[in-house]
């Protein structure tokens, strides 16, 4: 591995050089893709120059360039560009000023809808509509989002999701007009980065990567040393805390004092029954 890729890996993870592996140049492929996608991050200060059109339907080319569970491609991408649905979609989230000031909004959308109506224009029955479809259809889209920010980034745009769209689920189907079967699953801001984003730490890899069989019973030590990695350099300020009026504010929060503080109160609790309302059956 390069000594470019080497620092980009170290980077990633907060570890010492010789922690990256030790891949020869031969086989490194196109060094510089893969030394963009280790040092990506993401972008939430955006210039106000516009994205041009032809490159906008290139990049949505790629998101279609996705892979898709059995080529049933069950997704759908919204572009919102105008200005009072943009402004209506930034009010909800005031506390995330790039919504509004990101040149392009997206919202990549889960579809079972458009799998139905081709099975009832060829007069067959559509008998998938359960949770394994679900899952589909959401990974389909979540795919299609990956691609397009790997191409953007590609291009040299940034990109920051939203996935707080799902806080206004009843706002933002009527918004769009999305029918039953067809849900967000997260905004999308893209636009040319206004400054260079820092680099967020990973976890080490050896917490998410398994070889043959899970396991996890290193889990408590690397943690530990994760956080104290991560909060030298990336410390939680008082005011991102999360859930604040229940537990306060800490001079210091640590990654995984931060991620427990959030999945401890529950979330999005009706999402359930929305979609159950909206065209899933969840079965």
């Amino acid at each position: 591995m390069s000594t470019h890729l080497r620092t980009l890996f170290s980077e990633r993870f907060g570890l010492e050089p010789g922690a990256a592996p030790a891949l020869p140049e031969a086989d490194a492929g196109d060094s510089a893709a893969l030394a963009r996608m280790l040092g990506r991050a993401t972008c939430r200060r955006f210039r106000s120059d516009p994205v041009p059109e032809a490159l906008l339907q290139v990049l949505l080319a790629c998101a279609q360039a996705a892979p898709s569970k059995s080529d049933l491609q069950q997704y759908s991408i919204v572009v919102v560009d105008e200005p009072a649905a943009r402004g209506e979609i930034a009010g909800w989230l005031p506390r995330m000023p790039w919504v509004g000031e990101a040149p392009v909004f997206l919202v990549f959308c889960a579809d079972l809808r458009r799998a139905q109506r081709v099975c009832a224009l060829r007069e067959r029955p559509h008998a998938n509509d359960n949770l394994d479809t679900f899952l589909n259809t959401a990974v389909d889209a979540a795919l299609a989002l990956g691609a397009f920010v790997s191409a953007a980034e590609a291009a040299g745009l940034g990109c920051c999701p939203i996935s707080y769209v799902r806080n206004h689920l009843p706002a933002i189907t009527r918004l769009l007009a999305l029918p039953p079967g067809v849900f967000p699953i997260a905004g999308l801001c893209v636009g040319w980065p206004a400054a260079r984003a820092a680099v967020s730490m990973r976890l080490p890899p050896a917490l998410v990567v398994h070889r043959n069989r899970y396991d996890d019973a290193h889990l408590a030590d690397a943690l530990a040393a994760y956080d104290e990695r991560r909060h030298a350099r990336e410390p939680i300020a008082p005011a991102k805390q999360k859930n604040a009026e229940v537990y306060g504010t800490a001079a210091r929060c640590t990654w995984s004092d931060q991620v427990s503080r959030q999945l401890s109160l529950p979330e999005r609790a009706d999402f359930a029954a929305f979609l159950r309302g909206h065209g899933f059956r969840l079965e």
